[in-house]
């Protein structure tokens, strides 16, 4: 897992009682946010009410396999860490990381890991950072189901090198060779349009490609900047999301 810069916005006010707020009307605004969980969560712990505004400002895609509600939780949980007398010990907030997702605890560090487990067993990985490639995301207007991606998937570790050793070396050719997600082959089937956004970010000179977590959204990586910019430009803005970070 390698976080990029694309991000929401998550504000903790002092308030009279506990509410929260979102730019996105279709979200939830009650316990089905993980936002409002983790704050539950930290009120139970505490034993009292928490008398703030969490205002969350909407601009990852979610649903699309990029960890954006998961982000959300972790920095709700680390605005608390910021107040003295909300502050927990790293071992309780991690636990309520992992109690409110399996990429949550991820999110709390937000630095490039290999996540076992349910996800909420990470080995730091060194050097993977800065990315000597520019980051493209697509996020097209189709929606995966997270429950059925993963009924589907059948990961297998036949015949691939190290995983940590594969991401640290940087090396795009080999990644074309072995760095796959497994979650691919099902949902190529169901989807056949995600997996053309992968052979158009391939044809378009990304050097490396691939769907990011369960779907739907597709990342490239480019060396070229001129490539980088072709490719953007690909895309109908109306239809799809696109996020872009230079090298």
């Amino acid at each position: 897992m390698v976080p990029v810069g694309w991000h929401d916005t998550v504000r903790l006010t002092p308030a009279d009682t506990f509410r929260f707020t979102c730019s996105d009307p279709s979200l939830p605004h009650d316990e089905g946010n993980l936002c409002v969980r983790a704050v539950r969560l930290m009120e139970g712990h505490h034993g009292k009410e928490a008398p703030f505004a969490l205002h969350l400002d909407k601009r990852i895609p979610y649903g699309a396999g990029l960890g954006g509600g998961s982000s959300d939780a972790a920095q709700t949980l680390n605005l608390f860490q910021e107040l003295p007398d909300w502050r927990v010990p790293a071992p309780v907030l991690h636990d309520m990381a992992a109690r409110l997702g399996a990429d949550v605890p991820f999110f709390l560090e937000s630095q490039p890991a290999r996540a076992t487990g349910r996800g909420e067993v990470l080995e730091a990985l060194d050097g993977v950072l800065p990315l000597p490639f520019a980051v493209l995301v697509i996020c097209p207007p189709v929606h995966v189901d997270t429950a059925t991606a993963y009924r589907h998937v059948i990961p297998s570790s036949e015949g691939r090198p190290d995983l940590a050793e594969l991401v640290q070396e940087k090396a795009p050719e080999r990644w074309r060779q072995h760095l796959c997600n497994d979650f691919e082959a099902s949902v190529f089937r169901a989807h056949p349009g995600i997996q053309a956004l992968k052979m158009r970010l391939q044809e378009s000179g990304a050097v490396y490609a691939a769907m990011s977590g369960s779907g739907s959204s597709v990342f490239g990586l480019y060396e070229d900047p001129e490539a980088l910019k072709g490719a953007v430009a690909m895309f109908d803005r109306r239809l799809y999301r696109v996020w872009a970070e230079a090298a």
